[in-house]
Parts: structure tokens; C-alpha cells; sequence
């Protein structure tokens, strides 16, 4: 089974949080930023990579709240099931202009609105998982933020 890395890139204003969707290249479904590690890479640059690559952020990594889950992906010879490892970053920049602008859309929504977004379950589940323990996530993100 193949394992990449993903972004769970979010944003908040009090105790409002968003999540920023991109849609997939094949079926054009709304999904998170993910992909593969490039050799000898660590999980932080892959993920920041990916994040600018896929939806065009960049933000703070939050490295202590890593969340691994096997996502269904579709392939030619139908679905398939990898393992990510997701990890939330907090959006600071949001570019105009980004590698895959051209191929993809991307789309905030509030966590509340999320789980209608994600039409499967593996993300649902994910979303799920991230607001369980979004406290401590905006916790964390909010004493970075003075640095920002």
C-alpha cells in the first residue's frame, strides 16, 4: 500500500475555523492536498511543496498533530486505497498564481460546512478527526500567531 503526505490547510477567526478544499484532477471532486515525498525529503517540505503546488498556500506546519488514515483514490483500474498522513497547516498566504492553478479549483469552507463538501467518507472521517482535536490545534496555531 502506498503511503504520501497531505496538508489539512485551515484558517480561523475566533472560534470559526475553515478548511481549504481543492478538487482532484480526475473526477474533479473536492479533496485536501496531498502527495508523494520526493527522495529525502521530510514531511514538513513535502507538505509545504504540496500545499503550493495543489492549492497555492503557504502557512505555519503544525508538526505535533499528525493524522494517518488510508483515503480512497481512483485509478484506471478503479478504486484504490492509500495511506496519508495529514498534518494541519495554519494558512498565512494564499497566492493569486500557483503551479497547478490551471487545474484545479480550491474552496474554503467552514468545519461545520466541510462535511458536506467531502462527498466521501474517508474524508468525512478525516474532517472528523481534525475537529476533534481542533482545540488544541488553534491552541498551538494562536501562540504562533504572534510570530506570524
Amino acid at each position: 500500500m502506498d503511503h504520501k503526505i497531505g496538508v489539512i490547510p485551515f484558517s480561523f477567526d475566533g472560534d470559526d475555523i475553515a478548511l481549504m478544499f481543492v478538487t482532484s484532477l480526475k473526477r474533479g471532486r473536492w479533496i485536501l492536498p496531498k502527495g508523494n515525498l520526493k527522495a529525502n525529503e521530510e514531511h514538513q517540505a513535502g507538505c509545504e511543496r504540496e500545499a503550493f503546488e495543489e492549492a497555492g498556500v503557504r502557512g505555519e506546519f503544525l508538526k505535533d498533530f499528525p493524522i494517518t488514515t488510508a483515503i480512497s483514490k481512483s485509478t484506471n483500474s478503479g478504486l484504490t486505497k492509500v495511506v496519508v498522513t495529514y498534518y494541519p497547516m495554519l494558512v498565512t498566504e494564499q497566492a493569486d498564481e500557483w503551479p497547478e492553478v490551471s487545474k484545479r479549483e480550491r474552496h474554503w469552507a467552514l468545519i461545520k460546512d466541510a462535511y458536506r463538501v467531502a462527498d466521501r467518507e474517508d474524508f468525512r472521517q478525516l474532517i472528523e478527526q481534525f475537529e476533534a482535536i481542533s482545540p488544541a490545534v488553534i491552541d498551538i496555531a494562536r501562540r504562533k500567531m504572534p510570530q506570524l
